[in-house]
This record gives structure tokens, C-alpha cells and sequence, in this order.
């Protein structure tokens, strides 16, 4: 409910603005458009509405093979099946624990799933995000490994768990203090630093770039257009900085008030304040760093906004939350992911509402009845994801522990892991124990500097340039954060969503311009819709009651790269390793 109050103060900027189109939308404006416009069927062809109920009966019927049948076609990795004994060859092939080359996957949710539809992502954003992939997985990956910067060869080359100095997982009821549930450092100082492992550390150092890379970005290209946005002096502006949507709008309808995003703002601080002070202070959040985890929301909502609404792609915020707490407050795990929550969640879900509310623009809702629906949605939502949860804990015998699940458990809760080593790195070890002086990942904040100063040359040449239209088109936060989704995002999934976007918003739109402003977005739609309904119907019927597909190798949710995860240092001991 935070996010309300964000949004309220950037929707003028971020949904107003013709140069703010959230591509994202358009699936959404297609599926409507084919649902709801009268539409004669052209000769010898489908309806927009046909075409919508062929592609969602085709996915909802495919779907069912990959979720249940043969898991394995989300990631095949046949570098693997040539190589079945070279941990080499698989930490290089293995698509889901490796880099992923030649990996691929015949599943609509692993294009999808993690990165968002690439049919709905323009091609200049695919294009920086896959070069950004190449870059963190292919050039600096295995140098920094295979050269054994932080001892990486102790440690799997891709996962999202800690490690101690002797390669096994970090043990935290070691230095965990179960009363105060807070860093122990006598245990900690007898027991050993942090370690990640390769593209880990990478994650987190390109998304310090990314973080200072966002506001240069929005600040040299688009800082004259929010400057303009933000005075409106004169009815000329206004008319130069509206389109025919936003003056349709204002002609027929009644704008939401200011003061009711406001009045939910400060209701919503309100109880955000109750909740971490009350409970006996459990949450570990004082009072002012939940004023702060605001100040980051509203500080950062409208730079990653901006890149949002123009490229479909969000640089994430998680970081740099994570960090702020984590140096204030040490040693506080549940405080931590409070702040990540209050900043960084609060600031996604503002965005969630902008973008809404550039669909209602298109469509031509009411602002009134948008801000109505939008509100008790959310109530209702809330609950019941809430209530959902609560009852899959409950209910689902070792979920999220993939070591007890049974073969083709769908429980696995891979971001959720990500989640709880976060939680682990900057909340209970903390950043001064891992990116500073006491840490062993110190030199990871130049990537601060990195950020900063990347923008400049792009923006440098386009100006110089202008007659070259693709230097305007490099998007440095975008590059460099592109494998901030690394993990839960796996290399195959990199792969499968770049070649599925490239192949359909640049060869199709280039050849067929016509069929793709026809079809484009409804076939993302209508696959997204298939794969949904096969999922909810397959959990109800079969997987809730136990039922798994049949006991055969391609049951196997893997890639089968199992020595992928295996690293590769003299002596260490690894589970389903062999000891080099």
C-alpha cells in the first residue's frame, strides 16, 4: 500500500508523459483490444480473437509436458550429455548451475518466467541486456574464476549460496545468537569470512554500477524532459509535453485528487511504524529506518521509473537497501529484509501501480474508478496471496528444501533462496564484514565509480553522432544490469528469452511489420495465459495430492549437470563431487 503514495507523487511524470509508454501495456491494450472490439475476420484468416483462443489452447495444452511430463526441456544442456565426466565442460555448458553455453529450452515459463515476456521487451533493450550477459558471463566470469580471484575455485562457479573458507555451505547457527537472533563475532572470528561464489560476487558488483549508472543515465538523457515536467509554466509546455491520450484524459474525466495518494501515505507510514515498533520490536526495525527505507523509495522510484517505462526493464533497488541498513544497523537479519521491504518492495509495487495506470491512460478508465479498483484490488490481492502462503507452509511437507522434495516438485522457491543468503550477507555478516576493510570483496565498490562514469561515453557519441541512431539506443544500467537476475535467473533462461525476443521484435517486425502489429502481443498474451491456467490446474488436480509425472530421466528438474556444481580446487569435499 506504500507504493500508493509514490505513485501518486510521480504519476504526472511517469504516466502523463507521451515519452513514458510502459511497452509492458501493450500486451495487456492487445489482449483487451482483441476481446472487446467488434472485428471482421479478414478472408483466408483468423480474428485477433481467434488467433488469441488458438495460441491459448496450443499453450495450454503444450504446457502440461514440460510441467509434468518431461521437466527436463526447460534447460537443455547438451554440452553435458557430451561430457559426462569434465566438470570443466559442464561448468561451461550446464544451463541451470553453469554458464549455459549451448544450453536452451523448448518452455514458454523458462523464457518468461524470470525476465519478464520478451515479446512485450523492445529490441534495443535485448540487445543491451544480452551484450550485459555476455560481458558478466562469458568474458568476466571465467576470468576472475579461472584465474581464482577470491579463491573461487573452492566454490561452485554459479550458485546464489555462501560458503565458508573451506568450500562448504556457511554454517549460520554458528554465529547466529538465537536469543537476540543477531551476529555472535566471537563465533564469527572463530569460524571463517563469507564467500561467494563467481557470478555472485558479479551480481552484486554490477549492481552497485547499476545503481549509480541509473541516475547518470536518467540524469544526462532525460534530465531536460523531467526539468520541463516538473515547471509546466506555460500552456504551450503543457500541450508540448502531452499527447492525444493525455488530452482525451483531462477533456473527459475528473483527475484523482492529489491528497488521496497522500491521506494513503500517511496512513500506510502510520501502521508501517506500529508494525515495526509493536510485536515486542521482533522485526528489528527501529522507527527511523523505516523513515529512511521511505526516503529511498521516493528518492529512487522516479530514475528506475523512467528506465522501466522505456525499455520494460527494471534495475532493481534490492542492493542498495540491503547495503544502507546493513552498514547503519550490522548484525540485524530480520531488520534488514524489514528495510529491504519498506524501500525496495514498496518502490517495485509503485511501479506495479504507475504502470496500471498507464494502461487505464490507453484504455480510457476513469482516473476515479482506476484509483477505486486499484485499492480494494490490492486489499483483496494482499489477503490472499497472504492467506496462500501461509497455507503452503502449512501444508507442503519441506518446501523450499529441494535436498527432501520429491523429483519434479514444483516447490523448490528459488528466489526465496536468493532472498534468505541476502538476508545472511547483509543483514547477519553485513556489508563492513563483506565489501570493506574487514571483508574479502573490498574492491567491489569501484564498480560505484564504473556506474557513474559508464553513461558519459554513450551519451557523448550520440551527441557527437546524432546521424547514428543506435549510439542513442546504448543503455548503460540496462548493460550493466543485466544479470542482476543471476540466480534465480540461469543462463538458460538468458538465452531462450533474448533469442524468442530478437527473433519476434527484430526479424519478424523487420519482415512482416504487419502481422507483428497485429499479433505480436497477443501471442505473449495468450502464451502467458495458457501456461497460467495449466499450472493452477495441474497443482489442484495432481501435485497437491503428491502426484508427479512418471519416474523416468527426463522427470529430472535439471539439466543434468550435476558436476556443474562441483568445484574444482585440490582437496575440497563436495557432496556428489569428486575430490580433486
Amino acid at each position: 500500500m506504500l507504493g500508493y503514495g509514490w505513485a501518486g507523487i510521480f504519476r504526472r511524470y511517469l504516466v502523463e508523459s507521451p515519452y513514458m509508454w510502459w511497452p509492458a501495456n501493450l500486451v495487456q491494450v492487445s489482449l483487451f483490444r482483441a476481446l472487446h472490439d467488434k472485428e471482421k475476420r479478414p478472408k483466408g484468416g483468423t480474428s485477433r480473437l481467434q488467433y488469441f483462443f488458438m495460441i491459448f489452447v496450443a499453450s495450454f495444452a503444450y504446457y502440461i509436458v514440460p510441467s509434468y511430463f518431461f521437466p527436463s526441456i526447460a534447460a537443455l544442456s547438451f554440452v553435458c550429455w557430451i561430457w559426462k565426466d569434465s566438470i570443466t565442460a559442464q561448468q561451461i555448458g550446464g544451463g541451470i548451475q553453469g554458464l549455459g553455453l549451448g544450453s536452451f529450452a523448448l518452455d514458454w515459463s523458462a523464457a518468461a518466467s524470470f525476465l519478464g515476456s520478451p515479446l512485450a521487451t523492445p529490441a534495443f533493450a535485448i540487445v543491451n541486456m544480452f551484450a550485459g550477459f555476455v560481458l558478466t558471463v562469458y568474458i568476466l566470469t571465467p576470468f576472475f574464476y579461472w584465474n581464482n580471484v577470491y579463491d573461487a575455485k573452492k566454490f561452485p562457479i554459479f550458485s546464489s549460496h555462501t560458503f565458508d573458507r573451506d568450500g562448504q555451505t556457511y554454517n549460520i547457527s554458528r554465529i547466529l545468537n538465537e536469543k537476540e537472533f543477531d551476529i555472535d563475532l566471537v563465533s564469527y572470528n572463530s569460524y571463517s569470512k563469507l564467500y561467494l561464489s563467481t557470478i555472485f560476487t558479479f551480481t552484486y558488483g554490477l549492481s552497485f554500477a547499476t545503481l549509480s549508472a541509473s541516475l547518470t543515465h536518467v540524469a544526462i538523457f532525460h534530465g531536460g524532459t523531467i526539468i520541463n515536467l516538473w515547471k509546466k509554466t506555460t500552456t504551450t509546455a503543457k500541450e508540448q509535453l502531452s499527447d492525444v491520450h493525455s488530452r482525451l484524459m483531462k477533456k473527459n474525466y475528473k483527475e484523482v485528487p492529489q491528497w488521496w495518494f497522500i491521506a494513503i501515505l500517511v496512513s500506510m507510514v502510520g501502521l508501517a511504524l506500529l508494525t515495526c515498533e509493536g510485536f515486542d520490536g521482533q522485526l528489528q526495525l527501529p522507527w527511523w529506518g523505516l523513515l529512511m527505507a521511505c526516503a529511498v523509495a521516493l528518492i529512487f522510484t522516479l530514475p528506475i521509473g523512467i528506465i522501466q517505462a522505456t525499455t520494460n526493464l527494471q534495475p532493481g533497488l534490492n542492493v542498495i537497501t540491503e547495503m544502507i541498513i546493513g552498514y547503519i544497523y550490522p548484525g540485524k537479519p530480520l531488520a534488514n529484509v524489514a528495510f529491504k521491504t519498506y524501500g525496495y518492495i514498496s518502490m517495485a509495487q509503485a511501479l506495479y501501480f504507475l504502470s496500471d495506470l498507464k494502461l487505464g491512460h490507453y484504455m480510457k478508465i476513469p482516473p476515479r474508478a482506476m484509483f477505486i479498483i486499484q485499492f480494494s484490488g490490492t486489499l483483496v490481492s494482499s489477503t490472499a496471496y497472504f492467506c496462500t502462503a501461509w497455507w503452503l507452509l502449512e501444508s507442503i511437507d519441506n518446501i523450499c528444501n529441494p535436498d527432501l522434495l520429491p523429483e519434479g516438485s514444483p516447490w523448490t522457491c528459488p528466489g526465496d533462496d536468493v532472498f534468505y543468503n541476502a538476508s545472511i550477507i547483509w543483514g547477519v555478516i553485513g556489508p563492513l564484514r563483506m565489501f570493506a576493510r574487514l571483508g574479502v570483496y573490498p574492491e567491489l565498490n569501484w564498480f560505484f565509480l564504473v556506474g557513474f562514469l559508464a553513461p558519459f561515453p554513450g551519451w557523448y557519441l550520440s551527441r557527437k553522432y546524432p546521424n547514428k541512431k543506435w549510439l542513442s539506443l546504448i543503455h548503460t544500467p540496462i548493460l550493466l544490469g543485466a544479470t542482476g537476475n543471476m540466480p534465480p535467473a540461469r543462463a538458460v533462461n538468458y538465452w531462450v528469452w533474448a533469442a524468442v525476443g530478437l527473433f519476434f521484435n527484430a526479424y519478424i517486425f523487420r519482415r512482416y511489420k504487419t502481422w507483428w502489429a497485429r499479433h505480436n502481443y497477443i501471442l505473449s498474451a495468450a502464451l502467458d495465459a495458457g501456461v497460467a491456467f495449466t499450472a493452477v490446474i495441474l497443482f489442484f488436480a495432481l501435485q497437491s495430492k503428491d502426484i508427479v509425472g512418471p519416474n523416468w530421466w527426463g522427470l529430472d528438474s535439471s539439466d543434468h549437470c550435476d558436476l556443474a556444481a562441483c568445484p574444482t580446487a585440490p582437496g575440497i569435499v563436495s557432496e556428489g563431487c569428486p575430490v580433486l
